[in-house]
């Protein structure tokens, strides 16, 4: 499982996907949401803006992200 270190409260999940590089640009990271292809906590998640904070799990297909807090 990776990790992907907030600097602020939170991350949206759309920006999340292409800060990870799980997809080429905006348009594809919200198709990827609109197809069902994300889960968030065990959950499909269809939102794309869905606001992604510490401790939360994102996954798609074999990949898997724990969301962590920066120590700053």
């Amino acid at each position: 499982m990776e990790t992907f270190e907030l600097t602020q409260d939170y991350i949206q999940l759309n920006q999340l996907l292409k800060a990870m590089g799980w997809c080429n640009d905006g348009a594809q990271a919200n198709a990827m949401i609109d197809d069902g292809l994300v889960f968030v906590n065990g959950q499909q998640e269809l939102r794309r803006r869905n606001k992604i904070v510490a401790g939360m799990v994102v996954e798609m297909g074999t990949k898997k992200i724990k969301v962590t807090k920066s120590a700053e």
